[in-house]
């Protein structure tokens, strides 16, 4: 049984867990620049006010995916600018919950909060090109390829070329009935 929830204190140590232990080839391929990776004692702090911050003060919004109530992934956003837009990020914890055709649904499930909680126009997500996975899933899912461009994408990314896709409030209550 698939179920998503918001972020809470208890969560954490598996996010600090994903990005401190992760298969480092795991995160390459994601996009990560292994020597930008915080401390683990940043990482904890970042969402540890993360957790608690009002959704209008909110710099980034955690959202936890579980199989059988078991927390295996998560979804979150940054860059917010509340009640106009924000950029998604997909990430599955373990290899073998990958591949399952899971994230498709979770990230389904995951929509509402942003796009409610947020008040969000705009939803963006600019996965690294050369990861087909969260791309197939963002096509499948709706979103409308914009273009591919190089940039940093984040405070722990190389420089890349990301697939720019985007989602509308419009488009999010047409597909999603919301």
């Amino acid at each position: 049984m698939l179920s998503t929830r918001e972020l809470q204190v208890e969560d954490i140590g598996h996010l600090v867990d994903y990005w401190t232990k992760s298969d480092p080839e795991h995160l390459k391929r994601m996009g990560v620049d292994l020597s930008k990776m915080p401390s683990v004692e940043d990482l904890t702090a970042m969402l540890n006010k993360a957790a608690t911050l009002k959704y209008e003060e909110k710099q980034s919004y955690c959202i936890i995916w579980e199989i059988d109530k078991i927390p295996v992934g998560h979804s979150n956003v940054n860059r917010i600018v509340f009640g106009e837009h924000a950029s998604m990020h997909l990430h599955l914890w373990n290899e073998h919950n990958r591949k399952s055709g899971n994230g498709l649904a979770l990230v389904a499930m995951t929509l509402p909060f942003f796009f409610k909680n947020l008040k969000l126009k705009m939803l963006y997500c600019e996965p690294y090109a050369l990861n087909p996975a969260p791309n197939r899933t963002l096509e499948k899912l709706g979103f409308i390829f914009q273009r591919k461009y190089l940039t940093v994408p984040g405070f722990i990314n190389f420089e890349q070329e990301v697939n720019r896709w985007e989602m509308s409030v419009e488009r999010f209550r047409e597909l999603f009935n919301k």
